[in-house]
């Protein structure tokens, strides 16, 4: 197993990102956790590597809900915690299905499908446990525009981990890119 010194430096970094960025609320789900799940896929053969981001995930939710018990009364349950990490595994498939025709339109079509799945599930998730919202349709549109109105909107949520996804992402994909470019003699030189 080859390691990836700067994609294991990058992982890392996300993970701090996630833990750091509660201390500034517009950047929250700003996060690179599921780019870094996508990506990991794009990169690393060995599926060793893919538990990495999955590692992150667990240790920053975990730290993450020790915060939000402490300063908002709130924790996440385990099925919670487990519904994320499904949708990194299906980032980590939709990483697989790219990694066979890498190219810019599929980097972004991947990227965007790992966002909207998180989205989709983590609200409609939200919507089907949350009392707060009826069981209706209009209860789930609800769940996924606007929330709780106690929060910002969960719009703002999704805009802010597709936002992350997309940067999280290019990062990536940059770094490995000029790693690659740094094994190959004179490939700097030539780009």
């Amino acid at each position: 197993m080859k390691i990836h010194l700067p994609a294991l430096a990058l992982i890392l970094a996300a993970a701090l990102w996630r833990v750091a960025i509660v201390l500034e609320p517009s950047l929250f789900n700003v996060s690179p956790i599921t780019a870094l799940a996508f990506c990991g896929a794009l990169y690393f053969r060995d599926w060793r590597m893919w538990l990495v981001p999955l590692a992150a995930l667990t240790l920053s939710d975990l730290w993450l809900n020790y915060y939000h018990a402490a300063a908002f009364g709130y924790t996440w349950t385990l099925p919670e915690m487990l519904l994320r990490a499904g949708c990194l595994g299906v980032a980590l498939g939709l990483g697989r299905l790219v990694a066979r025709r890498r190219n810019v339109t599929n980097l972004l079509s991947g990227s965007l499908a790992s966002s909207l799945v998180f989205y989709f599930v983590t609200n409609t998730a939200a919507w089907s446990a949350d009392v707060f919202y009826s069981g209706t349709l209009a209860g789930w549109w609800q769940a996924m525009t606007v929330g709780h109105p106690e929060f910002p909107p969960t719009l703002w949520f999704f805009r802010n981990t597709l936002a992350g996804d997309l940067l999280f992402t290019g990062l990536f994909v940059g770094a490995m890119a000029l790693a690659a470019a740094r094994d190959r003699p004179g490939a700097l030189a030539r780009a």
